[in-house]
């Protein structure tokens, strides 16, 4: 089981130019304070992120990883669905940043970051 399948994250839209996950909040989300973990917004933000850089391959031996990621939680959740969409800022040769945006059922912003991602090649 993966990342992905483990937090029950849905994919909604994957393109070279947006990317949109979604997830439930559960109980296993939660902090014990009974909010979001703050880390679920960055694994939410960074996922968008990489796979949207990834898309951006063209061989398959190519792939995103994750070099810096700074998240801003603007907005505590309890319950709901959470939606993060991320968009390239820049596509370069070797770096690429993406910036991530989090919200919540009533289209409020919940948390936003963004994502620097260098390619690497598989041997």
């Amino acid at each position: 089981m993966n990342l992905l399948e483990h937090l029950q994250i849905q994919t909604k839209e994957l393109t070279k130019k947006r990317v949109i996950l979604t997830m439930n909040v559960a109980s296993f989300h939660k902090q014990p304070y009974g909010i979001v973990h703050g880390g679920i917004n960055a694994v939410l933000i960074e996922t968008a992120c990489s796979m949207g850089a990834n898309e951006q391959f063209s061989t398959e031996n190519a792939y995103a990883v994750g070099v810096d990621l700074q998240v801003n939680h603007l907005k505590s959740v309890t319950e709901g669905i959470l939606t993060v969409i991320a968009q390239p800022n820049h596509i370069g040769g070797s770096l690429q940043v993406w910036e991530g945006k989090v919200f919540n059922e009533s289209e409020e912003l919940v948390s936003v970051g963004r994502c620097t991602l260098m390619k690497r090649i598989s041997k």
